[in-house]
C-alpha cells in the first residue's frame, strides 16, 4: 500500500487533519518556518542580485531530521501550509531543507480545516507557486533591508535597542501625524437650542431641535446669538409646516475579513489585536468538541476578502429557511467594492459549519474563545439575512423665520437585527410621543440652550489605526497585529484603555525617520509597494527588480543619516544636581521610560534619580515650576514640580505668555496660542 506524507505548519493541526485521512496517511508539523534570513547579518548579497542567504532556523535541526525519516517512507509528500503568501513560501523552504525530489512533491491548500476542504485538496494538488513565494520573499527582504540598515543609525541617534521597520515606521507616523492634529486643535463654540412644545390636546410635551432660518440650516455661534433667537420667538406662534413620512434600509454588514475581525473584536469585546488572531488562529486550526474530536470552527483567518463560496451560500440559506423564515434570507448578496486588489483566493471568515452554534458550543469553549466564535457566527448569519426596514418621521416647525425640526424612526421589519447589530450601528429608535401632523396647534413652553465645543479628532485605537492602515493600503491582513504589537513592545506608543498615545520615544524615531528616511515613513510610497507585492503575486512584476530599484536610495539616505546625525547624536548632557551618594555632577541619561539623571560613575555608583526639565512656566495653583512629566505608560504631560501636594497637570505644553483676557495659562496648540479656560477662549498665533 502507498504511503503519504502531508506537512502542515502547525501541531494543533496534526490532530484534525489525521482523522480525516486513511492508515496511509502521515501528517506531521515544520512548526511555522523551517529557514531564514540569519540574524547576525542582513543575509542579503547585494553584490550578487540580492541573492537571499538562508539558513536553518536554529533548534529546528532534531525537527528537519525527523522529517526527513518520514519523507524517505512517503511515495509522495503533500505540502499543506497556509493558502496564503507566507505559506507558500514555508513549503518551497520545506522542499529546500528536505532536499525534496520534485516528482513526488505535491501542494495543497484548504481554506477550512473540513473533511470535506482537506479531501478536496487532494484531489486538487498542484505545483508550488513561485509567484507567490517570490512576492513573500520580496517582503522579507524588503523588511530586512529596511530593518537591518536604518536601525543602528537609530542606535547611535538615540539609544540602542530600537528598531525601524517598512510597516512599522508609517504605523508610528500615523500615529504621530493624529496626535500633531489633536495637539494643534483650537476649539471652537457653538450652541445648541432645543425648544419644548406642548401639542393641544396632548399628554407629553415634545422637543423640536434648532435647524435655521427660511434661507438654511444654521449654527448658533455663541451665547448672544442664542438669546436672541429665544427673544424673538417668546411670543412667536409655532406651526407645523410639513410632515413627511418616509421608509428606510439598513443593511447587514459584510461577512469579516481579518481586518474587521480586529475591529469589531477591539470594540466588542476589548480584544487586542494580538489576542484577536491567536485565539482565531485556534477556531481555525481545530478545537475539541465531544462526540466529534477535534474540528476546525473557522475558515482561514488571513484574508481581505468578503467572497463566500456556494456551498457556504447554500447552508446559509437552508440554516436561515429553517429557522428564521422566509422573509429573513436575503434575495441578493451585497459584495464589497473597491479599487484596491482584493487577494480574492480566500474567502471571508465564517463558520466552518452554521449548525455549531454558539449556544450548542458554550460549554465546549472557554469564554473567550466563545465569545469571538460567536461574534464570527453572528456577523455572517446576518451577513446572508435581509435588511432591517424603518418607517421614518420628519417634521419641519416654523416660528417666525426660524426653522425646528423634530425626527423620529420605528422599526417595521429587523430582519438581520435579529441575529446581530454592528457596534457602529446600535441605535435607539425615536418614538413620536405625541401625533402630530399640519393641524396640530403648538405652544412653547421653555428653551434649552446648550453650549458646546468642537472635540478635537480621536485618538487612536487599536481597531481605528488597523482600519486606517486598511484604508491607505499599509500592510496585508496578516501584518496588522504584528505591526501593532511591536510599536507596543518598542513602547514608542502606549495604551490607555483603549486609546493609542505616543510616548516621547517614539515622537524622537519618528522625527529622526521624517528627517533622515522620509520616502520610507511616506504613506504613498508603503502603499504603493504594496501594490507591487501584489504584482509579484500575479507573476507580472520581477521581486528583485523592486529590490534592486528600491536599495540604491536605502543606501544613499543611510550613508546621508550616518554623516550628518553624528553630528547631532545625543550625549549625557551635564545636570545641576549633584549625586547624593558620591558628589558627581549627575547626567540626564535617556532611557525607555524618558530621560532620568544618573551619576556618571557608574558602574561604582548607581544612583539615579527622576529627571524633570523646566520649562520656564510657574505653576497657576501654588508658583513652583511647571516640568516635564511622563506617565508610567511613557506618555509626556506637564505638572507642578510639587506633585502630589500640588495636583495641576494639563497634556498640552503651557506657555510662558499670559493671556492678555484673564491673565491665566496659554496653552501652545500648533502655531497658535490658546488660554487654558475655555469660557475665556482667547486665541492668538504663537510670536
Amino acid at each position: 500500500m502507498a504511503k503519504y506524507l502531508v506537512i502542515v505548519e502547525s501541531p494543533a493541526k496534526v490532530k484534525t487533519i489525521k482523522k480525516f485521512l486513511g492508515a496511509n496517511y502521515t501528517v506531521a508539523a515544520s512548526n511555522g518556518h523551517v529557514r531564514d534570513l540569519p540574524r547576525s547579518q542582513m543575509g542579503i548579497d547585494v553584490e550578487h542580485d540580492f541573492e537571499p542567504k538562508y539558513i536553518t532556523i536554529r533548534g529546528k535541526g532534531d525537527l528537519l531530521a525527523s522529517l526527513r525519516k518520514e519523507v524517505k517512507k512517503a511515495d509522495k509528500v503533500y505540502l499543506a501550509t497556509d493558502p496564503d503568501r507566507e505559506g507558500e513560501a514555508i513549503s518551497w523552504h520545506l522542499c529546500a531543507a528536505l532536499k525534496l525530489d520534485e516528482k513526488k512533491v505535491y501542494r495543497i491548500t484548504f481554506n477550512e480545516i473540513t473533511k470535506n476542504a482537506v479531501k478536496e485538496s487532494l484531489k486538487n494538488a498542484r505545483e508550488i507557486d513561485m509567484n507567490l513565494v517570490d512576492a513573500q520573499q520580496a517582503r522579507r527582504v524588503l523588511d530586512r533591508m529596511v530593518g537591518y540598515r536604518i536601525s543602528p543609525v537609530l542606535w547611535a541617534k538615540i539609544k540602542r535597542g530600537l528598531s525601524a521597520g517598512r510597516v512599522q515606521s508609517v504605523a508610528l507616523r500615523i500615529v504621530c501625524d493624529r496626535e500633531d492634529e489633536i495637539n494643534a486643535f483650537i476649539p471652537e463654540e457653538y450652541w445648541t437650542l432645543d425648544a419644548q412644545l406642548q401639542v393641544k390636546g396632548g399628554r407629553k410635551p415634545v422637543v423640536a431641535k434648532y435647524f435655521g432660518d427660511t434661507t438654511g440650516k444654521k449654527t448658533i455661534a455663541c451665547a448672544r446669538e442664542a438669546e436672541h433667537i429665544q427673544k424673538l420667538l417668546q411670543d412667536a406662534d409655532f406651526k407645523v409646516t410639513e410632515v413627511k413620512k418616509g421608509e428606510r434600509v439598513k443593511k447587514p454588514a459584510l461577512p469579516f475579513t481579518t481586518s474587521t475581525l480586529q475591529q469589531e473584536a477591539s470594540k466588542v469585546l476589548n480584544f487586542s489585536t494580538q489576542k484577536t488572531m491567536r485565539l482565531a488562529q485556534q477556531l481555525y486550526e481545530g478545537v475539541d468538541i465531544k462526540g466529534e474530536g477535534t474540528v476546525g470552527l473557522i475558515t482561514y483567518l488571513r484574508t481581505d476578502s468578503t467572497r463566500v463560496s456556494d456551498e457556504a451560500e447554500t447552508m446559509a440559506k437552508d440554516y436561515i429557511l429553517s429557522n428564521y423564515g422566509e422573509n429573513y434570507a436575503a434575495e441578493g448578496i451585497a459584495v464589497k467594492k473597491g479599487g484596491q486588489k482584493i487577494q480574492d483566493a480566500h474567502e471571508a471568515i465564517r463558520p466552518t459549519d452554521l449548525k455549531r452554534t454558539p449556544v450548542s458550543l458554550k460549554e465546549e469553549l472557554p469564554r473567550d474563545l466563545f465569545r469571538l466564535y460567536q461574534l464570527i457566527w453572528k456577523r455572517f448569519v446576518a451577513s446572508r439575512m435581509s435588511n432591517a426596514r424603518y418607517e421614518t418621521t420628519s417634521i419641519k416647525i416654523q416660528a417666525r423665520d426660524q426653522i425646528f425640526t423634530m425626527s423620529a424612526s420605528r422599526m417595521l421589519f429587523d430582519g438581520f437585527m435579529s441575529v446581530y447589530v454592528q457596534e457602529d450601528d446600535k441605535e435607539d429608535e425615536s418614538v413620536l410621543t405625541e401625533a402630530i401632523d399640519t393641524d396640530s396647534v403648538l405652544k412653547l413652553l421653555t428653551f434649552d440652550a446648550k453650549q458646546h465645543f468642537t472635540q478635537p479628532p480621536a485618538h487612536y485605537t487599536e481597531a481605528s489605526l488597523v482600519r486606517a492602515m486598511e484604508e491607505l493600503g499599509i500592510g496585508r491582513p496578516s501584518t496588522y497585529a504584528p505591526t501593532i504589537t511591536t510599536i507596543l513592545g518598542r513602547r514608542y506608543i502606549t495604551k490607555e484603555g483603549k486609546n493609542l498615545f505616543v510616548t516621547e520615544l517614539g515622537e524622537a524615531v519618528n522625527n529622526m525617520m521624517k528627517d533622515a528616511f522620509p520616502s520610507i515613513v511616506d504613506v504613498n510610497f508603503t502603499a504603493n509597494m504594496e501594490a507591487l507585492l501584489d504584482g509579484v503575486a500575479d507573476g507580472s512584476v520581477k521581486w528583485k527588480t523592486i529590490v534592486a530599484n528600491m536599495y540604491p536610495d536605502l543606501d544613499e539616505a543611510v550613508k546621508a543619516a550616518e554623516k550628518n546625525l553624528n553630528e547631532v547624536k545625543i550625549a549625557d548632557e551635564v545636570s545641576d544636581e549633584k549625586c547624593d551618594q558620591c558628589g558627581r555632577q549627575m547626567v540626564i541619561k535617556y532611557g525607555p521610560h524618558g530621560r532620568f539623571l544618573a551619576c556618571p560613575g557608574f558602574p561604582e555608583c548607581r544612583n539615579t534619580k527622576p529627571f524633570f526639565e523646566k520649562i520656564g512656566v510657574a505653576c497657576p495653583k501654588c508658583g513652583q515650576d511647571i516640568v516635564i512629566r511622563m506617565t508610567r505608560k511613557g506618555r509626556r504631560y506637564y505638572g507642578c514640580m510639587a506633585n502630589p501636594d500640588c495636583d495641576f497637570m494639563v497634556w498640552q505644553r503651557p506657555s510662558a505668555t499670559k493671556c492678555p483676557q484673564c491673565g491665566g495659562i496659554m496653552l501652545e496648540k500648533g502655531a497658535k496660542l490658546v488660554c487654558m479656560d475655555e469660557n475665556c477662549g482667547h486665541v492668538e498665533n504663537k510670536q
